[in-house]
């Protein structure tokens, strides 16, 4: 098979990009040190291609019923042209097909950014309910994505940035600001500040040099996967899947079920498991001791087997931490167990979240 590549692909192959099999895309994992990149983002700035996300847009008279039927967060509640909004999009057993951020962009008009593993089957399901409203739903290919991110991201990317935008430096967390070519948004992945900018293909090898000759790093999907672990962010096909509702990966809180008029895709199916009572939570795990959890680590507890589901080696902490989905009865104990190389060693039960803004969100051990 023959793997896609994104506009920035002979940047990364410049920069002695380590380059793997991603959904289908060539994209980096490093470029030389994931520990060293991790770190750079907490400490000063790096940068990120994620043109492999797809941008959608979705416009028309009926976008907003549209998408309130579709997502089983409300789209109601963006009231500010340019605020965003994080919801699962759910089959009708109430398992999720994709997580996505959603942008309104004034009137009948919205933005979405979906998944790079998930974006043909996402936008022929968006297609598929799409008959059913007066709206259109059209995939932007054109669009390169740049996330940069850290405590030094905004003050590096503000004066690259096209003069009428420079202002996205005002931005809330959640908001973005565009021209007719580029769309910058304060969001991330990676639990720091900073922006992740949509613009034109033919565009996006000058301001990655641009960030570069700023002295932004390149930063790789390994780092990306361990800077959003500890910032207590699920990754879709690993923390949640078709098979897994929102209420058991710990993303209860973008069903909005508050308005009973509003019907939505997989609605039903998640009231009928709140009312039964959910029978597994995702938690987060922190080892007590030497030691990795990985995906697929088993958790022991009184109330029966657990499993982690994402799990590493947490270069801000230095320990490892995961994500367990683990019996709903065993959620709220103080520590389980982890079976790691046939011993059960001892692992503390936190709220899933370990590091944001480069302070740790946990109690570290003493010494």
């Amino acid at each position: 098979m023959t793997l896609k590549k994104t506009p920035l692909h002979a940047a990364h192959e410049r920069a002695g990009a380590k380059l793997v099999d991603f959904a289908g895309w060539e994209m980096p994992l490093h470029y030389g040190s994931q520990m060293e990149e991790h770190k750079k983002v907490r400490a000063g700035a790096g940068m990120f291609d994620v043109s492999h996300m797809r941008v959608v847009d979705i416009r028309g008279p009926q976008a907003q019923a549209f998408l309130r039927y579709l997502l089983a967060n409300d789209v109601a509640k963006l009231k500010t042209e340019g605020r965003a909004l994080y919801s699962c999009m759910l089959n009708e057993r109430g398992g999720v097909i994709d997580d996505l951020i959603i942008y309104w962009l004034g009137g009948d008009a919205y933005r979405a950014v979906v998944n790079a593993g998930t974006a043909d089957s996402d936008i022929a399901h968006m297609q598929t309910v799409a008959q059913d409203f007066d709206v259109s739903v059209e995939p932007r290919p054109e669009f390169a994505l740049i996330a940069v991110q850290g405590p030094q991201a905004v003050d590096k990317t503000l004066p690259l940035l096209p003069e009428d935008l420079r202002s996205a430096g005002e931005l809330k967390p959640f908001s973005a600001l565009w021209n007719d070519e580029w769309f910058v948004a304060r969001t991330g992945y990676t639990g720091e500040d900073g922006f992740e900018v949509m613009l034109p293909a033919a565009e996006a090898e000058g301001f990655w040099q641009a960030l570069l000759d700023a002295g932004v790093d390149p930063i790789g999907l390994g780092a990306r996967d361990t800077l959003r672990l500890e910032a207590g962010m699920n990754l879709y096909g690993t923390d949640m899947d078709t098979e897994t509702s929102p209420l058991t990966a710990n993303l209860g809180w973008t069903v909005a079920l508050k308005d009973a008029g509003r019907d939505f895709i997989g609605r039903a199916a998640v009231e009928r498991e709140k009312a039964a009572g959910v029978q597994q939570r995702l938690v987060g795990v922190v080892l007590e001791g030497r030691g990795v959890l990985r995906g697929g680590t088993r958790i022991v507890t009184d109330a029966g087997d657990g499993v982690v589901t994402s799990g590493s080696f947490a270069p801000s902490l230095g320990m490892s931490v995961g994500f367990a989905r683990v019996p709903a009865a065993a959620a709220d104990a103080e520590r389980l167990e982890a079976e790691i190389r046939g011993k059960h060693l001892p692992v503390r039960v936190v709220r899933p979240g370990f590091v944001r803004n480069g302070e740790p969100l946990i109690e570290l051990p003493s010494g």
